[in-house]
């Protein structure tokens, strides 16, 4: 069985042997919720690829003392992975980052496109950019990852060219582009970006920009993924690409 997994500050006096102390609201979900006990195997992140392993001692009201047996540093991918998700109605574009997160994303960058149907106005932003960080925390932990992806602030499409010019590659999915996404050649390190719209679409004057900057368009088959799921999509076919999945 695999033990569950929850997220941290690691210390460097944290060895194995030792005694590792979770506390906050992380210890309280373990005691409350997943009702560990004594002698249940653990497993702490910091979420910046440091990673403990071990059993539970004692389990207090809000504390879990730990038994450390193992403390691995894992390292980053080669080539970093971030989604640029639109922003979309309902739920949708929270399930885009939860799913994404899931698969191994290092980063999250929401966008406010022109077809946008949700608006996150002066006072939502910083609600939102925390509610999306919560997500893909919560997303990295039940599917033990070691790496917690950062949800950036809010990008008008203007801010984001000038955000996305320092990443190696930009993927914007279209489906009318004329190069697949099958076809693009990827890094073999650095960051790639990957932009998925709104259900309306990229709008022209944003395609046309995201063209002069030197972005990819790429298409994904001959259908119209969902803004939901398109990310999901291109991001499991890019990991398989650079042999994650391996």
């Amino acid at each position: 069985m695999v033990e569950p997994m929850f997220f941290a500050a690691i210390g460097k006096d944290t060895v194995v042997g030792s005694t590792f102390v979770l506390s906050g609201p992380e210890a309280k979900h373990a005691v409350s919720v997943r009702r560990m006990l004594q002698g249940e195997a653990i497993a702490v992140s910091d979420g910046a690829g440091v990673k403990i392993r071990g059993k539970v001692s004692k389990a207090g009201k809000d504390t879990l003392d730990i038994n450390v047996e193992s403390v691995e540093s894992v390292s980053a991918p080669s080539v970093q992975l971030h989604l640029v998700q639109a922003l979309a109605k309902g739920d949708r574009d929270e399930l885009a980052i939860q799913a994404c997160t899931e698969l191994g994303l290092h980063g999250v960058i929401p966008w406010q496109a022109d077809r946008s149907i949700s608006i996150w106005k002066d006072e939502k932003k910083a609600k939102g950019q925390t509610r999306w960080q919560t997500i893909v925390t919560e997303a990295a932990k039940q599917s033990l990852r070691a790496f917690v992806p950062v949800v950036e602030s809010v990008q008008t499409s203007q801010d984001l060219t000038t955000r996305l010019s320092s990443f190696d590659l930009v993927l914007v999915l279209d489906p009318e582009a004329k190069d697949s996404i099958s076809e693009v050649g990827l890094p073999t390190s650095g960051s790639v970006a990957l932009v998925v719209g709104p259900e309306g679409g990229i709008s022209e004057a944003e395609l046309e920009a995201f063209g002069a900057a030197g972005f990819s368009l790429v298409r994904m088959g001959p259908g119209i993924l969902r803004t939901s799921t398109a990310g999901m999509a291109a991001v499991s076919f890019l990991q398989a690409k650079l042999g994650e999945w391996n």
